[in-house]
C-alpha cells in the first residue's frame, strides 16, 4: 500500500538526525535548491544519508574482528538534459549546501528570466514494507558474539570432516531524506542484516569450501536456531559434495539451473540489459525491442522493489519514488526498462522506483531491486530426469556479463553430471559461457518452484554496490556451452 503517512514518520526520524542537529529546517532545503533553480535546470534534488553499520567476525572459535562505523553527508545534484553536475560533503550546514547549489548550478549557464517561485513543500507517497527499526540494537554484544560461537558449534556438529568454521554478522541503520526541485520531500528509514557461514571440508589431504547465508530488512532475532541450522546445513553439505566432485565436462549441452541464487545469472545476463540507461544509449542487446519477442513463451521476468523485509526491497527509491512491481518481459514478450527519474524524462516514461545509489557521494542510476522469473507448472524432478547427458546447476559463483553483446561467464560452486535422467556424481569447475538474449530463447521447461534466495545479494556498477535479490524456479536450458576441466 502506498500513502503519505508512513512517510511523515520516517520524515521525523530523519529530521531529528539529518537537519535538526546541524540547525537546518525544510526551509533551508527549499533555499538550497532555489539557488539551483535560479538556473534553467531539468532537476535537482538534496540526498541526505546517516548510516550505522556494524560487523563480526568469528573465526577457530574466537571473535577475529569487530568493526563499528559511522557516516553522515549530504549530496547535491542538478541535471539538464543527460548532464549532470553533483557536489557532496560529510559537513552538513547551510554554508556547505549552498556552496554545493552554486557549483551544480553551473552545469547550465543559462539564467531563468522570470521570476522564480519555489514548489510548496510536499510528502511523497512511498510504502511501508519493513519495520522502521535500528538492527545494530536489536541484540547485545555479548549476544552476537555467542550467535556466531553457535554458528561453528552446529557446523563442526554436523560431520568430523569439517575442519574450519568462518562466521559473519552484519547490520546496518540507514536513514536517507531527498528533497526535490517539484518540492516532494521523501524518506525512509533502512534496516538491514546478514549472517553468512563458510565451512572448510578435509578428506584424504583434499579440502574444498562451502558457504550459505542470508538475511534482509529486519532485527537480528530473525536468525533463530532452526533459520542458523538451515544455513549451516547448506554450507556443509556445499563442502561434503565437493569434496566428491570430478572435472566437470565441456561442450555445448542440456542444462538445468536450480531454484533460487542461480538467478544471479537472470541478474546479470539478463537484468543489467534491460536498465534504462544502456537503451536510452542504444547500448544494450534489448535497445529499441519493446513489444518484440526476446524469450520462449511462458518466460516472464520481473523487477519487483516491494516485496516485504527483502533485501532487495525500499520503501522510496534514491530519489523519493515509491518502489514499483515491475513486469519487464511477459510471456516472452518485452514490456519494458527500469528506470531512473533523468533516463524516464529522457525516453519519455514514467519512472520506475529503481534510482539507486551506494550513499550520498554517489549519483543515483537505474539498479535492479528484487529481479526473479516467475514459476511455471512443471515439477523440478520431471525437468531433471528429462536430462539426457547435461549438467544440474544448483548453485552459482561469481560472473560477468558485457552489456551492449549479451554475452556472459558464470562459474558453478555446486553443480551435478546428469545422464538418462539420473545424477551420476557432481562436478567442479563447470564454467558456463553464453548470451543473455540468446539464453532467454533457449529455455524449454519451467518449474513451479520459484524461490527467491536467501538475502546475500550485492549488485555492482560503475564502481557503486547495492543490495539487491533474485529469484527463479528450476529451468531447463538447451544448448548451453559449458567450459569444464575434464
Amino acid at each position: 500500500m502506498i500513502s503519505r503517512s508512513s512517510t511523515i514518520e520516517r520524515l521525523a526520524t530523519a529530521n531529528d538526525l539529518l537537519l535538526a542537529p546541524f540547525g537546518l529546517t525544510e526551509v533551508d532545503l527549499g533555499k538550497t535548491l532555489g539557488i539551483i533553480g535560479q538556473r534553467q535546470i531539468d532537476d535537482a534534488d538534496l540526498y541526505f544519508q546517516y548510516t550505522r553499520a556494524e560487523g563480526w567476525s568469528l573465526e577457530e572459535g574466537i571473535v577475529k574482528t569487530g568493526s563499528f562505523s559511522i557516516d553522515q553527508g549530504v549530496g547535491v545534484r542538478a541535471v539538464t538534459g543527460e548532464k549532470t553536475a553533483f557536489a557532496y560533503a560529510d559537513d552538513i550546514s547551510a554554508a556547505s549546501l549552498n556552496d554545493a547549489a552554486h557549483t551544480v548550478r553551473a552545469i547550465s549557464t543559462a539564467a531563468r528570466s522570470d521570476r522564480i517561485k519555489l514548489p510548496r513543500r510536499t510528502v511523497a507517497k512511498s510504502r511501508r514494507l519493513y519495520d522502521s527499526l535500528d538492527p545494530i540494537g536489536s541484540l547485545d554484544s555479548t549476544a552476537k558474539v555467542t550467535l556466531l560461537e553457535r554458528v561453528e558449534q552446529m557446523a563442526r556438529a554436523v560431520d568430523p570432516r569439517i575442519v574450519q568454521v568462518m562466521a559473519g554478522l552484519a547490520s546496518e541503520y540507514d536513514v536517507v531524506l531527498v528533497a526535490r526541485l517539484d518540492g516532494s520531500l521523501a524518506a525512509d528509514v533502512r534496516p538491514l542484516v546478514r549472517l553468512s557461514v563458510t565451512v572448510i571440508a578435509e578428506q584424504n589431504g583434499r579440502r574444498e569450501v562451502g558457504s550459505f547465508g542470508g538475511g534482509g530488512r529486519f532485527g537480528l532475532s530473525y536468525f533463530d536456531d532452526a533459520l542458523v541450522k538451515s544455513y549451516v546445513d547448506e554450507a556443509v553439505t556445499a563442502a561434503l559434495t565437493n569434496l566428491e566432485s570430478r572435472p566437470a565436462p565441456a561442450g555445448e549441452m542440456t542444462v538445468v539451473l536450480g531454484p533460487g541464487w542461480p538467478g544471479v545469472l537472470l541478474h546479470e545476463a539478463v537484468g543489467h540489459g534491460l536498465e534504462g540507461d544502456f537503451n536510452r544509449k542504444g547500448s544494450s542487446a534489448f535497445s529499441g525491442r519493446i513489444g518484440q519477442r526476446v524469450a520462449a513463451k511462458g518466460v516472464t521476468v520481473l523487477d519487483d522493489g516491494t516485496i516485504p523485509d527483502r533485501r532487495g526491497s525500499l520503501n522510496v527509491d534514491d530519489e523519493g519514488h515509491a518502489t514499483q512491481r515491475n513486469v519487464l518481459i511477459e510471456d516472452g514478450i518485452l514490456k519494458g526498462y527500469i528506470q531512473d527519474a533523468m533516463n524516464a524524462r529522457l525516453m519519455r516514461v514514467e519512472p520506475t522506483g529503481n534510482a539507486r545509489r551506494e550513499s550520498y557521494a554517489h549519483i543515483p542510476m537505474p539498479r535492479m531491486t528484487n529481479t526473479y522469473m516467475l514459476g511455471g507448472d512443471t515439477d523440478p524432478r520431471e525437468i531433471v530426469a528429462s536430462i539426457k547427458k547435461g549438467l544440474y546447476a544448483t548453485n552459482f559463483g561469481g560472473g560477468q556479463v558485457d552489456i551492449t553483446s549479451g554475452k556472459f561467464v558464470f562459474s558453478a560452486s555446486e553443480a551435478f553430471w546428469v545422464e538418462n535422467g539420473k545424477i551420476q556424481y557432481p562436478v567442479k569447475g563447470a564454467t558456463i559461457v553464453g548470451s543473455g538474449p540468446e539464453s532467454l530463447k533457449r529455455i524449454t521447461m519451467i518449474g513451479n518452484d520459484m524461490r527467491l534466495d536467501s538475502g546475500v545479494g550485492v549488485c555492482g556498477k560503475e564502481g557503486q554496490s547495492v543490495p539487491v535479490g533474485v529469484g527463479q524456479p528450476t529451468l531447463r536450458l538447451d544448448g548451453l556451452t559449458v567450459g569444464g576441466t575434464g
